[in-house]
């Protein structure tokens, strides 16, 4: 298994990168997450791997953080989620998002990720909610989810795109009422 490669960037092309490695070029796919965080062609670059042996191919995913291999790993395991489905969402969607949309049971942020469809989303959701750790979020994780959701789903509705709505979304208090709970965000919106 291979499960760490660093070495030197020879190739960027999303998502596809060939790292050096004392004279080896390894092939890797990665999340888009990853490939804007990259180093300059020529520069020195560490990527942890998840190596997937099939029999007719052997490939080689490469990751910036533990946590996006480790979430990758977490979406394998999920029925009807390949690699490439993994990748995608990985490349739509922030760890941190993917977390919320779970917190959250909302299937429509899931929905927005390309090859990802209602059913697909909603298997997430329920595959996933006991899954994953959301310590370390902010706010209104720890409020009602529909109270949440709904705050959640009017600004998008508004015409907020789901990062700042997500964003508002998590500065809000745990105890906040949908009403409340839109004015406030709309009021941290219309700051930023």
């Amino acid at each position: 298994m291979i499960a760490r490669l660093k070495g030197i960037l020879l190739e960027k092309t999303p998502p596809h990168v060939v790292i050096d490695c004392n004279g080896v070029g390894y092939e890797c796919e990665v999340p888009m997450s990853t490939f804007y965080n990259l180093p300059n062609i020529g520069e020195t670059l560490t990527l942890l791997t998840h190596f997937v042996v099939r029999e007719d191919a052997q490939l080689l995913y490469g990751f910036g953080t533990e946590r996006e291999r480790a979430t990758f790993r977490q979406l394998l395991k999920v029925n009807g989620i390949g690699a490439k489905s993994a990748l995608s969402i990985l490349s739509g969607l922030s760890v941190e998002d993917l977390i919320q949309a779970i917190a959250l049971q909302e299937t429509g942020l899931l929905t927005r990720v390309p090859g990802v469809g209602k059913k697909t989303a909603e298997r997430l959701l329920l595959e996933l909610k006991d899954k994953f750790s959301v310590e370390g979020l902010t706010g209104n994780v720890n409020a009602p989810k529909s109270a949440a959701s709904d705050v959640l789903n009017a600004l998008v509705s508004l015409g907020y795109n789901e990062k700042e709505a997500l964003l508002a979304v998590k500065q809000l208090a745990p105890d906040v009422g949908v009403s409340e709970g839109i004015k406030l965000a709309l009021k941290a919106l219309s700051k930023s």
